[in-house]
C-alpha cells in the first residue's frame, strides 16, 4: 500500500476485507496539519460548538426533509455525515447507475452504500448522498 495515490493489496480475500474496512475509516481521519487546527478548536468556547451543532442539525434536517420531498426514502440520521436514501421510491433499483448518472442529471454526488452484512444486491438499492 502506498501513503497517498495510487495503492493496492494482494492478499487472502479476508485481508483484503480486512484492508478495504480499516481505509474506509482511514478516509474520514484528518491529516497531521490539521491537528494543530483541532487543538486550536478545543480552546474554544462551548457556545461556538454548540451554535455549530445547531447549525448542521438545521442543514441536515432541511436535507433530509428536501429529499423526502423528492420522493427518495430517507433513513434520518441522529448524528453522521451522511444521509441514506432508498432509490426505489423513484422507480430507480441500481443504485450504482443512479449514483454514477447523479452528477450529470442534478449536480450533486451520491456515494452507493454497501451493504453491512446483508446480500449484494442490498447495495444496489440507495446512495448516500453529498452536495
Amino acid at each position: 500500500m502506498h501513503e497517498r495515490g495510487v495503492g493496492w493489496v494482494t492478499a487472502a480475500p479476508e485481508l483484503v476485507t480486512a484492508v478495504r474496512s480499516a481505509k474506509q475509516y482511514l478516509t474520514y481521519v484528518s491529516a497531521g496539519p490539521f491537528q494543530y487546527a483541532v487543538a486550536e478548536a478545543l480552546a474554544l468556547p462551548e457556545t461556538y460548538f454548540s451554535a455549530f451543532r445547531e447549525d448542521m442539525r438545521a442543514k441536515r434536517d432541511l436535507l433530509a426533509a428536501g429529499l423526502a420531498e423528492a420522493g427518495f426514502g430517507v433513513f434520518r440520521p441522529a448524528g453522521t455525515y451522511f444521509i441514506t436514501t432508498d432509490i426505489r421510491p423513484l422507480g430507480h433499483g441500481d443504485g450504482f447507475a443512479f449514483c454514477r448518472a447523479l452528477p450529470e442529471r442534478a449536480g450533486v454526488v451520491a456515494i452507493r452504500a454497501r451493504p453491512s452484512s446483508a446480500s449484494r444486491s442490498a447495495s444496489r438499492r440507495g446512495c448516500r448522498r453529498r452536495r
